[in-house]
């Protein structure tokens, strides 16, 4: 076998080896790590810390494009809600090529174990707006306990295929699940997120939720951005906070989405090094 051959062999050896792990996590020069929040609550802290800052607007949606310790990181101003959080996130990969992206920021309790102010690291989120129900008589009311949760189909690398749920990046979640001992504010804990675009304040429908879906909290984005992200096969992970708690009556405090931002901006600052 000649020299030109064998490495031209390598060279396709490798190609196959490494078929299938567009998801694992790299970030070589000029990628950037995209940090979503909704809310200026979730995303000024970081915004104020990055250097070199050019805003972009596009459409609805505005970017905040900088750097973090030298790296590029382009914080996504994503809006309320799932189609806010799908557009922007579009947006953000075929504008910027991200190397990863991580979606942060507030949210209401599901788990009672879990009090304002804990952080959950998304293994999976799921989108609970999504659901069937079975033929009821006109006049036998609403059953929302019986209601069934659906999956969602989407192409991935021009196959179809059906999702229950989105998992987190492996990689983002050990470096997330590592930085935990930074966060002094709560406890940090993995879990499952669930999105729609709702806010539940109903314990018995909360508790529904929770036992159907395995959710530790609730918000409006995540599984929404995490659908595009597995579309395209880019590197995902959502972070929230429990800014808020109906199980345990504890009240909306916008310090939580400070506090979030200040762990994420850690989690980020392990990525780069």
């Amino acid at each position: 076998m000649t020299k030109r051959v064998s490495v031209l062999l390598a060279a396709i050896l490798f190609a196959v080896a490494t078929m299938g792990s567009s998801h694992a996590f790299a970030a070589p020069e000029n990628r950037p790590i995209v940090i979503q929040g909704a809310m200026d609550v979730e995303t000024q802290f970081m915004i104020s810390k990055l250097a070199d800052v050019e805003e972009l607007t596009m459409g609805g949606w505005r970017f905040f494009k900088g750097t973090l310790e030298g790296y590029p990181v382009v914080i996504a101003k994503t809006e309320v809600g799932m189609t806010n959080a799908a557009a922007s996130t579009v947006l953000a990969i075929e504008t910027f090529n991200p190397s990863a992206i991580i979606n942060q920021g507030t949210s209401g309790g599901h788990d009672p174990k879990l009090h304002r102010y804990d952080i959950v690291l998304g293994t999976t989120s799921v989108n609970f707006g999504n659901f069937r129900t079975e033929h009821g008589d006109a006049g036998k009311g609403v059953k929302p306990e019986k209601w069934i949760p659906m999956t969602l189909t989407i192409n991935v690398k021009g196959e179809p295929k059906e999702f229950q749920d989105f998992k987190g990046d492996s990689h983002l979640l050990k470096v997330a699940e590592n930085t935990a001992g930074t966060y002094k504010n709560g406890k940090v804990v993995k879990g499952v997120i669930g999105s729609a675009d709702q806010w539940n304040r109903e314990l018995d429908r909360i508790d529904w939720i929770h036992a159907t879906y395995k959710t530790s909290a609730e918000e409006m984005e995540t599984a929404s951005a995490a659908q595009v992200a597995e579309a395209y096969g880019v590197p995902f992970l959502g972070i929230r906070i429990l800014s808020n708690s109906e199980i345990h009556d504890e009240g909306f405090d916008p310090k939580a989405g400070v506090y979030c931002q200040e762990y994420v901006l850690n989690v980020v600052k392990k990525l780069i090094r």
